[in-house]
């Protein structure tokens, strides 16, 4: 028996939003992202997050993820220009908080943000890099859509090299709905 998606939307990134990225923090989070980060490279992301989300031009956007039902934060997701294989691309990533994985909300906050990046019309592809071992996150690709263009290496973060693979969204094809 299939579960429907739980309902979410995706706001801004405001500076109120600190203590979220804070909780998204935790070791059992940052196991396949290099180990938590120290107080002040979290406020630097907080400020690259705030920034981006201010940003009009199209370079991309960070949000917290709120579940309808109860209007509680439940993570974070957002998306950014990169340049991938000399292709100018969005990138894509999400924390959805512990207690809240396993439901869902991953999954239907990427929907969420690459309906976000299609509405930009800026770039093609969105692309998401998760570590190849890291088997919620590359589902949660696979249910989002994305097509698995192979593995690659990375570093994240810098120095610290990994084994990733390369999802790939076609934003210009037909909106993909939760598998």
């Amino acid at each position: 028996m299939q579960t429907k998606a739980p309902a979410i939307r995706i706001e801004p990134w405001s500076e109120d939003d600190f203590d979220l990225l804070r909780a998204a923090n935790a070791p059992e989070m940052m196991g396949h992202l290099g180990g938590p980060e120290s107080e002040e490279k979290l406020i630097d992301r907080h400020r690259r997050y705030v920034d981006l989300s201010a940003d009009r031009e199209g370079r991309g956007r960070m949000y917290r993820v709120v579940a309808v039902d109860t209007g509680e934060a439940v993570g974070n997701v957002g998306f950014w220009e990169q340049t991938w294989h000399e292709q100018e691309v969005y990138e894509t990533g999400w924390a959805i908080l512990a207690h809240f994985q396993g439901r869902g909300f991953a999954t239907a906050a990427t929907l969420a943000v690459a309906d976000a990046a299609r509405a930009e019309r800026r770039h093609r592809y969105l692309h998401a890099f998760p570590k190849v071992t890291n088997l919620a996150s590359n589902g949660v690709c696979r249910k989002a859509g994305f097509e698995l263009m192979g593995e690659c290496d990375l570093e994240y973060p810098i120095g610290n090299p990994i084994r990733a693979n390369d999802w790939r969204l076609d934003l210009h094809a037909p909106a993909p709905t939760a598998a």
